[in-house]
């Protein structure tokens, strides 16, 4: 009997999906931007059940991202095989202001996926959303979107250039081998041969609402390429109603059965063609692929479904839900990220059952944040902490985040406004460059006092509360607005001005100390559920 597929296979801010099957194993590499440690690999033997077994980009010498502004960093990563070896492309995006765009490309490999990867080699700057193919006759090429700044045109096409396996770079010359089709802004260039084609497959409408993953192809590899007749092969661009939406940025495989399948983002809006807090995630969709023919789903439509036929197997892994952090082993969850820069023994450790952060920069720094944090990856999640914390000032500061960027987040926080003789609790919202105390009941605790912070986060809501025993929690300032957490919210700030948003929610432990001394907090635990959310409460559109 078939299995069922649930979509999406990786939920929570998990896009730019690249797969690759080696045997029974399949891998999938996804972006992960700002947030550190770079690139999300996940793990499935049935294309059901997926487990993150960790990221290949963990040292500085691999992967810098400090000072990068929001959304920029690790885009779109390519994950392929060949010969027993591994090798993943990755972009470094440090600006995307103006009309150049500074975007530097690299790759590294291994020859054990579940391992260590190499130091990094630099390939160009030309562009983004870059990948490897790996061609019948050993040669290798890169393949990238260009960047042209003239006239404000920005998607130049898609272009390919050999790579020199010894040296570890690009060689030759550069060819121009797709301009696109109508959809237009086209990025994320893989290419499969099959048939005696070479099929391009790339990504096509933006990244929002009109997204959508294109075909095509040539007989020789650096082109002519005919665009699909019946493209795209996958978007929800023409379904407002279906559940999964924004879907695009693909790329095909053939299952150990001789099947066919495509990965691709997608989006959960809390209403329809609304915010996505979740950020855009990783689903699945079967595909037809006969001999010499253009690829087509298996269900005749363009839009992506909730439930997919598997591959006739199950092979679950241990069950990691719920998510219970106790700090009772010296190695951090897989789960966790922090922001621009990897957790290093300077700024956080494991003592006795606790998470030991030494306070550092502001939530709006593009630096030294000292921030422990997981993603949201259902609408309806708790999240509680226990916190020992003494601050000595009103510049130091700790406690449990939602978190977007820089500009939005909502920050629940033990401080001293009388030089440590007494602490309080404090919440302050940024959005859209405003930072806003919010009023809250007066709190007083002493400053030896563990305090439980607790937020829900249903949909758009986000309430948060605390307590002194563990057990009676109580309610703690005004229900606050979770959607402006979005790429929806925040790509079109009012403004006029495209702002960059490409990541998802994320729920933190945090500490600041604005004062340079970096006072430490102590985390006992982070414990993070997913429950049944209450769909009649939603009230998003009135955000």
């Amino acid at each position: 009997m078939t299995n069922i597929i649930q979509n999406p296979i990786l939920k929570g801010f998990n896009p730019d999906p690249s797969i690759v099957r080696v045997g029974d194993d399949y891998f999938i590499a996804t972006s992960t931007f700002e947030w550190y440690p770079g690139v999300q690999i996940h793990h499935s033997k049935d294309l059901k059940n997926w487990k993150l077994i960790g990221h290949p980009l963990k040292s500085l010498s691999q992967l810098d991202l400090r000072g990068v502004p929001d959304s920029c960093g690790v885009w779109a990563p390519c994950l392929s095989y060949d010969k027993g070896t591994f090798y993943l492309v990755y972009s470094n995006v440090k600006n995307f202001e103006g009309p150049w765009k500074d975007t530097p490309n690299y790759v590294v490999t291994t020859n054990n996926i579940f391992g260590e990867w190499s130091e990094p080699s630099f390939l160009t700057s030309c562009g983004f959303d870059g990948s490897l193919f790996h061609d019948d006759d050993g040669k290798k090429y890169f393949l990238s979107m260009i960047v042209d700044h003239r006239g404000g045109k920005f998607f130049g096409g898609i272009v390919i250039q050999e790579y020199d396996v010894e040296s570890k770079q690009l060689v030759g010359e550069m060819h121009h081998i797709y301009e696109g089709s109508e959809l237009g802004l086209t990025e994320g260039p893989h290419i499969i041969k099959k048939d005696g084609y070479y099929y391009l497959i790339t990504a096509e409408g933006g990244t929002e609402y009109d997204h959508a993953v294109s075909i095509a192809r040539s007989k020789e590899l650096f082109g002519t390429y005919e665009t699909a007749p019946n493209n795209p092969l996958v978007s929800a661009k023409d379904f407002p109603d279906n559940a999964l939406q924004k879907s695009g940025h693909g790329d095909l495989f053939q299952a150990e059965n001789g099947e066919w399948y495509c990965v691709f983002l997608t989006g959960r809006p809390l209403t329809k063609r609304g915010k996505c807090t979740l950020g855009r995630e990783t689903s699945i969709e079967k595909i037809i692929w006969e001999k010499g023919e253009w690829p087509r789903t298996f269900s005749g439509s363009k839009a992506p479904r909730l439930e997919v036929e598997g591959i006739g197997k199950n092979y679950t892994f241990s069950n990691e839900d719920p998510f219970q952090e106790n700090f009772a082993n010296e190695k951090l969850s897989p789960h966790f990220a922090s922001l621009r820069e990897p957790f290093d023994k300077s700024w956080i450790n494991i003592e006795n059952g606790e998470l030991v952060i030494k306070g550092r920069s502001s939530l709006s720094s593009y630096h030294t944040q000292s921030m422990v944090a997981r993603r949201v990856q259902s609408h309806a999640v708790e999240t509680a902490v226990k916190l020992n914390y003494s601050p000595e000032n009103f510049q130091q500061m700790a406690g449990l985040v939602c978190y977007y960027n820089t500009q939005h987040f909502h920050y629940l926080y033990l401080t001293s406004h009388d030089n440590g003789k007494t602490k309080q609790l404090q919440i302050i919202s940024a959005n859209r460059f405003q930072y806003d105390e919010v009023d809250v009941k007066e709190t007083s605790f002493p400053i030896d006092q563990t305090v439980y912070l607790k937020v829900k986060f249903e949909r758009e809501n986000i309430q948060f509360y605390y307590s002194l025993n563990d057990k009676d929690f109580i309610e703690f300032g005004p229900m606050l607005n979770g959607s402006i957490l979005s790429d929806d919210y925040i790509q079109y700030d009012g403004t006029g001005r495209y702002r960059p948003a490409f990541t998802g929610s994320f729920i933190g432990m945090t500490c600041q100390d604005l004062s340079g001394q970096l006072k430490e907090a102590a985390f006992g635990y982070f414990h993070y559920k997913e429950y049944q959310e209450k769909l009649e409460t939603s009230t998003e559109e009135t955000h």
